[in-house]
């Protein structure tokens, strides 16, 4: 069986992950993927160790970016329309927005038995004005309609699809992100020099955050709340890995905050299995969020975790056992549910740290996939719609 997945830039976050995981664990199972890609942006890392693990080797579409740019998107549509005709793949599945667009409409004219289309979150509320988020509303909706499965990343996700109206059930499908899990599920606790490499003291308490320095993710919120936790623990330190557009005003509102000596800003990091096994706490303070690969690592790792009650969080937040969620936005709760935390010195079970591997591990990801592809298919022979495409090289 052979498919195409699209996605728009294999750069920092789930996504990438998901992607990349996909295409390798699928050939286990009988599948022949080739994996497209745009450019990643200006001031964007791409995932290449990811990439370089999963041992695949994506293709690039030269004009399949974030950019929106007519004349761009235009040429994107056409590569991925004579890669299709070339390559004669039973299933195209696309991923993130743009991909969705031009891979989905593509596919279509390529005479694709089987279109799907993952959401990875959504751009429909906090990201552009109202008119603008109707219109991309609009569009999905139409989209969707010529789409064989639309698939949310989570059931809170999912609900959020539907509350837009962007599909109806049975073609909205959840399908959570699956991980590679192992080396997180073997943390245990030790600082490992951690604490040191970033100028802390070796005995203080640490908070940590790791993602793309990008508004939606709302840390300008989290270090508000730093400074009311130091008010009440001055010896709580604090560490923000990763990059983004937004670093060089992060790292200014640190200092008008007077959280220069208890805040580090690492920049991009590949070894988040050691982060992880030195941090008391992982936050996220999003304001949207599909499903945050940093809280699923974070709790297979045993970090406790504190994060805002937004899209799939409640999934992974089941219990007090676990963590902790507060509302978005609000630097005043998040700070107290720190506090709560670290004065409580809470750890995640076992027996949760293993829930979250056999829940969110990559193998129930492969299984769920491939019943979505052989059941989508079975479905086109039935009422006579598949294609029987001959082999052709890429």
């Amino acid at each position: 069986m052979r498919v195409v997945r699209v996605i728009d830039r294999l750069n920092v976050g789930g996504p990438t992950h998901h992607v990349t995981l996909l295409a390798r664990g699928l050939g286990a199972r009988g599948y022949e993927t080739v994996l497209i890609k745009g450019r990643v942006a200006q001031g964007e890392v791409e995932m290449e160790d990811v990439v370089l693990q999963a041992g695949v080797q994506p293709q690039e579409i030269e004009g399949l970016g974030r950019a929106i740019s007519p004349l761009q998107d235009l040429q994107a549509f056409w590569g991925l329309y004579r890669l299709m005709r070339r390559f004669r793949p039973q299933v195209v599945h696309t991923h993130k927005a743009k991909a969705g667009v031009l891979g989905r409409l593509a596919a279509r004219l390529a005479g694709v038995p089987v279109v799907v289309h993952t959401f990875h979150g959504h751009v429909f509320r906090g990201y552009f004005s109202r008119w603008k988020s109707g219109l991309i509303v609009l569009v999905e909706r139409l989209l969707a309609q010529c789409t064989d499965a639309v698939v949310a990343v989570s059931r809170p996700l999912k609900q959020d699809l539907l509350s837009f109206r962007i599909a109806r059930p049975p073609r909205l499908q959840a399908i959570p992100l699956g991980l590679r899990l192992e080396p997180f599920l073997a943390c245990r606790r030790t600082d490992g020099g951690f604490r040191a490499e970033l100028g802390f003291e070796p005995c203080a308490p640490l908070v940590g955050m790791l993602l793309r320095l990008v508004p939606i993710k709302g840390v300008d919120v989290f270090l508000r709340a730093a400074q009311q936790v130091v008010q009440e623990m001055p010896e709580v330190r604090f560490v923000v890995v990763g990059d983004g557009e937004l670093r060089g005003e992060l790292e200014a509102l640190a200092r008008r905050l007077g959280l220069e000596a208890q805040v580090c800003f690492t920049g991009f990091r590949r070894d988040t299995d050691r982060i992880y096994a030195a941090l008391d706490l992982v936050v996220l303070s999003s304001f949207n969020e599909g499903l945050p690969v940093s809280l699923i690592e974070a709790l297979a790792s045993g970090c406790y975790v504190v994060a805002t009650r937004v899209g799939g969080v409640p999934d992974l937040v089941v219990s007090e056992q676990v963590g902790l969620t507060v509302a978005p936005g609000d630097a005043g709760a998040l700070a107290g549910a720190m506090v709560q935390a670290l004065r409580g010195r809470r750890r995640v079970p076992l027996e949760e740290r293993k829930r979250v591997g056999e829940r969110y591990g990559i193998d129930r990801l492969m299984g769920d996939v491939d019943r979505l592809y052989r059941l989508l298919l079975e479905g086109k022979r039935n009422t006579g719609n598949v294609v029987r495409w001959e082999r052709t090289k890429v």
